[in-house]
């Protein structure tokens, strides 16, 4: 029996053994928060709650079903963190670690899995990536937990409490995971522009990539004064930026005449900057979402769609996708047949998976609605809201979650694997390995537009 499990694993794709590992820290988590410890005496706790909880989790999205500021108890939000922890950083990653820990030798199928966990292309260095990408999230979670903590002090009666929301507020907005202890996102702190600026860094650290991060420490610690910055950074970071910026822009213009009319100006600019931010993949919020007027949501769901960057914790068709088809967009309305950026010509390979990703998330994001419009009994904006914000692994919701039936749970927690793991991944997982082709056939053109 052994023997052929054995065989059975072997015979898996690294796409098919990522999603089987992904698979089975969701049935980890499920049995972890189910157990008694975990939950406040009294606490309503079904199956299907602790299952969606459980992918929620895992996904680092945020939507729940039930309310994890009365459900768990401080043993619970523990074993949430981990769990968070555990999905965000990546499955992976935290392999890796464990690995070097045994003494295990990293051979050439173990650094495949890491590739495809970390949508990675090729095998240099990217063993120590893991190692550095381990330790700098675990020190920007560390100060990120002592400042807000220390801060906390001012809001609540003990340092216990003041540091176990500042240490769960930190591997949440990290982990872009999306929970909160609050009972009530980040609306308490919706004046408090110190612990909203904390958040939003926090989240951007885990939404902008890894390997950005890296980079930017090896430029902050480099003796030389140009340093290298990789095509990847550049890209990622500038349309990290951009979208940022533009999600911002676009979010006041469209609510400056509804909820934000008789606002101060500095309450707007952190209105409109966190809920960019927040779009990414971050998932909390500092007003209700659903006072949001309806082309504000779908201007969300937008930037849900795209969501974080690649090897991250986010999901969503990824910045540098979007960016590669907004790139092959202006190339191609100019006449160009080369797609050209910062004296680079990007691979035609990257342009058709860019493409591909695009291609199936629409046709997903399309799908999961369809569904639900048939099961569920909410408008058409609220379902699309909430299936943007699953395939984005972000966590904002109208408040629809806990009132979907449960074949729409189980849409949305399809919707958040998928997510999570990636398109390419998913693609791959469904799909036959990669073939060289020893011919072809003749060439035709074909009508297109």
């Amino acid at each position: 029996m052994r023997l052929k499990l054995g065989k059975l694993i072997q015979a898996l794709s690294p796409a098919q053994l990522i999603a089987l590992y992904y698979f089975l820290a969701v049935t980890v988590a499920l049995i972890l928060l189910s157990l008694p410890a975990a939950h406040k005496q009294g606490a309503d706790w079904t199956f299907i709650d602790a299952l969606f909880t459980a992918v929620s989790s895992v996904s680092v999205t945020g939507l729940t079903v039930v309310d994890t500021a009365d459900t768990f108890s401080t043993t619970g939000i523990f074993i949430l963190a981990f769990v968070l922890q555990f999905g965000g950083i990546g499955i992976m990653t935290l392999g890796t670690f464990i690995w070097l820990i045994m003494g295990k030798r990293i051979g050439l199928k173990e650094r495949k899995l890491i590739m495809v966990d970390q949508n990675q292309s090729q095998f240099s260095g990217i063993v120590n990536l893991m190692k550095q990408v381990l330790f700098l999230i675990l020190w920007i979670e560390f100060f990120g937990g002592i400042i807000l903590g220390t801060y906390f002090l001012t809001y609540y009666d003990s340092f216990q409490e003041a540091y176990l929301h500042g240490f769960f507020a930190s591997v949440s907005a990290t982990t872009n995971g999306g929970f909160d202890i609050t009972g009530n996102s980040m609306v308490p702190f919706r004046h408090d522009y110190f612990v909203q600026f904390i958040t939003m860094l926090l989240i951007i650290f885990g939404a902008i990539g890894f390997p950005v991060l890296v980079e930017v420490k090896d430029f902050l610690f480099s003796k030389h004064r140009r340093y290298p910055f990789t095509l990847f950074t550049k890209i990622t970071t500038i349309m990290f930026g951009s979208l940022v910026v533009f999600g911002a822009i676009g979010i006041y213009a469209l609510e400056a005449s509804h909820s934000f009319a008789g606002k101060a100006w500095h309450d707007i600019l952190f209105l409109s900057l966190f809920q960019s931010t927040a779009t990414r993949s971050g998932g909390l919020a500092t007003i209700d979402i659903s006072q949001l007027s309806d082309p504000t949501l779908f201007f969300m769901c937008a930037l849900m769609f795209i969501g974080a960057s690649p090897s991250s914790v986010g999901g969503g068709i990824r910045t540098t996708t979007f960016a590669l088809n907004l790139l092959a967009l202006f190339h191609f309305a100019r006449g160009n047949k080369a797609v050209k950026v910062f004296k680079r010509e990007l691979h035609p390979a990257d342009l058709m998976k860019s493409l591909v990703v695009t291609m199936m998330a629409i046709l997903l994001v399309f799908g999961a609605t369809l569904i639900l419009t048939i099961t569920e009994k909410h408008s058409l904006l609220e379902l699309l809201f909430e299936v943007c914000s699953a395939f984005g692994t972000t966590g904002l919701s109208l408040g629809i979650t806990a009132d979907l039936s449960n074949v729409g749970k189980c849409v949305i927690m399809i919707v958040m694997f998928i997510g999570r793991i990636g398109i390419l991944t998913f693609l791959y997982l469904i799909g036959r390995k990669e073939i060289e082709a020893n011919y072809h056939y003749p060439k035709e053109r074909v009508i297109i537009g």
